[in-house]
């Protein structure tokens, strides 16, 4: 059935919520996460009494940073947009940190706002006064493409049309809509014009100049040794397939900044981390959807206590950048990073521009011969560098397997083992990224876990959301989930039991938050300081947080915390068949820091 069809069927809007409620069902909005809010009951009402609890289906959660970051979860897995609902202003500053997650990740999540009367004359003692601000958006305005706050029914779909298309339209980012509770309960005296949607198409995707193809084919074709450092590329499958198809027609090395999974781990030309045994000798980089080029380029030296970048690229370098990074910066906001040196800037979306680069240079068949003992030459070096490496990972985990606490790259290959023969997904992982190469993922949107805004809290919601949007399709969703991290956001437990949402939940048990004992062990050094002391106010310990018994308190199938290293296989066999079986399950499992 049409859209259309569909939007002729439904029952007639009766209040300004219900309005909202048939918007959310035109731009087929699967899930809403709320934590419940008396500013947005009329929306509530709507949504399970006009709109039947379905497109969208209420994801109830405890807390606001949840709502947010489960819907970021859900736009990272499926490419388009889910709704969050918070309460006023306290809601709004519960979610903010997520919203900012989702704002540094260019991730299209909606979040909707309730807010007491704007009319002074309506509001209740004491409580309509506090949760009502002039301009509630002010609040996260530094971090959201849009936000608006229509001021009648009749200029709700207007907005909800306009900030749908912000949010979908590359650099995806976040909005906000705060809805007046006047505008929501509202009883209409007839029927509100609907608008076609078919006249709200979504902009086409930016394509490079002419100059732009010429340059970039004629640099390429004439390097000796180019690389290639892509962030975004993966977020379309076009991108992620015509990467691949480039890096291997010229064999050009790729380093991944994982702001998506852009490049298969196995493949032999995927060098990520060997930037320092490669950058020395490169002629050319073409830069892909990267906002962080200096992380990408330079390597990290600590002197007098602080990380000094030291660049890796000779001064005759040349750089190409390509992306749509430039249309989306705020001056509050520093996550675009640092001022970026480039020899030619193309503003463009990958996803379009590398299918048509590797069009053009297929049909240069004579300069493809004429460097064919080239290209050959670097496809057996870079293959070389890439198997040595596989070799040392290999002999690190023979040499830890049988340690206590238990070694990350165990884990890692047990997990691995486990999960050989299924469809699955990571969907949160650790800060190290070393999982990666132990389970050995090649395919578009496997691994979804490093989001850029960097705020805790995240791995757990954003897991569930990314569940919710595979559910049904048999892809196993996994979370690796830092201990740490966890408590920011462990309540959300009781959102993927009561929603059987099926989530596999690893925990990396390692009772500390090990980053800043790194730091502080430095700094200690620095000083001339007890170094032994670094881990007060970092560790969690005394008490140990039994995870497995919480999850279970949550209702949650649990196990754990595995301290034996022969233990571990069954039970993330045993957490996989409660998955299997559409249910969520944990494992909690004691580990080394790294």
């Amino acid at each position: 059935m049409s859209k259309a069809a569909r939007m002729a069927e439904k029952p007639r809007a009766q209040y300004g919520s219900d309005v909202v409620v048939d918007v959310m069902k035109a731009f087929e909005i699967e899930y809403i996460a709320i934590n419940p809010g008396a500013t947005f009951r009329g929306l509530h009402d709507s949504l399970v009494n006009y709109g039947g609890n379905h497109m969208p289906e209420i994801i109830l959660c405890n807390h606001e940073e949840i709502t947010v970051a489960l819907a970021h979860g859900y736009a990272r897995a499926k490419g388009r947009p889910m709704a969050a609902a918070v309460h006023n202003i306290v809601g709004l500053q519960h979610a903010s940190m997520a919203i900012y997650n989702a704002w540094c990740d260019r991730l299209p999540v909606i979040v909707l706002g309730g807010t007491g009367p704007m009319d002074t004359a309506q509001r209740r003692p004491w409580i309509d006064w506090v949760h009502t601000a002039l301009v509630q958006g002010n609040l996260v305005r530094d971090f959201v493409k849009w936000d608006d706050q229509p001021g009648s029914v009749e200029a709700v779909s207007d907005s909800f049309i306009r900030a749908y298309r912000l949010a979908t339209t590359d650099p995806m980012g976040p909005i906000y809509i705060c809805y007046d509770s006047e505008v929501q309960e509202k009883k209409l005296d007839g029927e509100v014009p609907f608008p076609s949607m078919d006249r709200y198409p979504a902009p086409l995707p930016m394509q490079a100049p002419e100059e732009g193809f010429e340059k970039t084919m004629r640099w390429l074709l004439e390097a000796k040794a180019p690389v290639i450092i892509a962030d975004w590329v993966g977020r379309r499958e076009a991108g992620f397939k015509a990467l691949i198809e480039l890096a291997e027609l010229l064999a050009i090395p790729v380093f991944d900044q994982f702001g998506r999974f852009n490049f298969p781990v196995d493949h032999p030309l995927n060098l990520t981390g060997m930037q320092d045994k490669v950058l020395g000798q490169t002629d050319l980089v073409l830069v892909l959807d990267v906002p962080d080029l200096e992380g990408g380029v330079t390597q990290r030296a600590q002197e007098k206590g602080r990380r000094r970048p030291i660049p890796l690229l000779s001064s005759s370098t040349k750089i190409i950048n390509v992306g749509l990074d430039d249309l989306l910066v705020r001056a509050w906001s520093h996550d675009f990073n640092k001022l970026r040196e480039a020899d030619l800037s193309i503003l463009a979306d990958t996803s379009v521009f590398l299918p048509e680069l590797v069009r053009r240079l297929k049909d240069e068949k004579g300069e493809l011969k004429k460097r064919g003992t080239d290209i050959e030459k670097r496809r057996a070096e870079w293959a070389k560098l890439h198997a040595d490496r596989q070799e040392a990972q290999n002999k690190q985990t023979k040499a830890k397997w049988d340690e206590k606490p238990i070694s990350t790259s165990r884990l890692y290959s047990e997990m691995a083992e486990v999960l050989k023969n299924e469809d699955w997904v990571l969907t949160n992982g650790t800060s190290s990224g070393k999982e990666n190469y132990f389970l050995h993922a090649g395919k578009f949107n496997q691994i979804l876990w490093k989001y850029k805004g960097g705020g805790l809290g995240y791995g757990l919601p954003a897991s569930l959301g990314a569940a919710l949007a595979h559910k049904g399709s048999g892809k196993i969703c996994v979370d690796l989930q830092p201990d740490g991290d966890l408590l920011f956001t462990v309540s959300a437990l009781w959102t993927a039991a009561h929603h059987k949402i099926p989530l596999l939940i690893v925990v990396c048990s390692n009772h500390s938050y090990y980053n800043d004992e790194e730091h502080q062990e430095r700094m200690a050094q620095l000083r001339g300081r007890p170094v032994e002391n670094k881990t007060i106010g970092i560790r969690i310990e005394d008490p140990v947080v039994d995870f497995a018994a919480n999850a279970r308190s949550y209702g949650v199938w649990s196990v754990g915390p595995i301290t034996e290293p022969k233990d571990l296989g069954k039970a993330l066999t045993d957490a996989l068949k409660v998955v299997k079986g559409g249910k969520p399950a944990l494992v909690d499992v004691a580990c080394q820091m790294r």
